[in-house]
């Protein structure tokens, strides 16, 4: 399922973003007897806990209000609405990646950080892997993870457009493998099935239904048969095999992707 984000009022979903110190409306009690403050802040702080425990699906104003022993009615005189609730919630999240890399021209490691850094926030937070990036949220969060991104980079000392090119790229890598990992993740409870019974059912039925497999597929098969399988390390034994992939993956493709960036930055120096 894929949310965009910025469908509700732009105005007051803006204003909402960039509220900082502005005070909360005043609360409207519907009778007589203490209750629990409630505040933008707390309504977001609930939606983004109901979406890490039961996934964009169960987000609705009722649910959040439920959460707070509100009902939903309440909590239209904070958030407007569930459109406008899903860019606070993007942008708050994005407020827990690291600002702070050491800035000691160290431009491959702080990279390395960061993506790793990124990897376990959207894992922490895989509903914001469903939040489309055509629609930006444009909040103070979004912009302060893009500006760390952007001073890394800096520091490798490329030209503006390429820099502008690599932050898609990488942002892209970062998302597309957390996103493997995370469906990894669901893939057993959604389907009742784990993935080792589900390739070792399949796998084994290959030879039978496709016994000439290798020949038409002369390159797969090789590459396979030139593959030795990845040793489990300890502690990954209950962890799903295709999550264990695709960690390697990420690996692999982000030392691949950072030589390229060295090498780019070995040609301007040349140039």
């Amino acid at each position: 399922m894929v949310v965009f984000a910025g469908q509700g009022d732009a105005r007051r979903s803006m204003s909402l973003l960039w509220r900082g110190a502005r005070p909360e409306p005043p609360e409207r009690r519907p009778g007589p007897g203490p209750r629990p403050a409630l505040s933008v802040d707390a309504i977001v702080a609930a939606a983004i806990g109901l979406a890490d425990a039961e996934g964009m699906a169960a987000l609705s104003m009722r649910a959040v209000g439920e959460r707070l022993g509100r009902t939903a009615m309440a909590l239209y005189t904070y958030v407007p609405g569930k459109s406008e609730l899903l860019d606070l919630m993007y942008d708050q999240v994005h407020a827990e990646l690291p600002a702070d890399y050491p800035d000691d021209g160290d431009w491959r490691a702080g990279l390395t950080a960061w993506a790793h850094d990124g990897l376990e926030f959207h894992l922490r937070h895989p509903w914001v892997l469903q939040v489309s990036q055509a629609r930006p949220v444009l909040g103070p969060h979004e912009y302060a993870g893009l500006d760390t991104l952007v001073r890394l980079l800096t520091a490798t000392g490329l030209d503006a457009p390429l820099l502008r090119r690599l932050i898609g790229t990488l942002s892209h890598f970062v998302r597309g493998c957390a996103g493997t990992v995370a469906e990894a993740r669901q893939a057993a409870a959604a389907t009742g099935e784990p993935d080792e019974r589900w390739w070792f059912a399949r796998s084994a039925l290959l030879a039978e239904v496709a016994p000439d497999f290798a020949a038409r597929y002369p390159d797969l098969a090789a590459l396979e048969g030139a593959s030795a399988p990845r040793d489990v390390a300890p502690g990954e034994e209950s962890v799903p095999f295709l999550e264990r992939e695709a960690r390697a993956t990420f690996e692999a493709g982000l030392d691949v992707l950072l030589d390229g960036i060295a090498a780019a930055v070995d040609r301007a120096g040349r140039e």
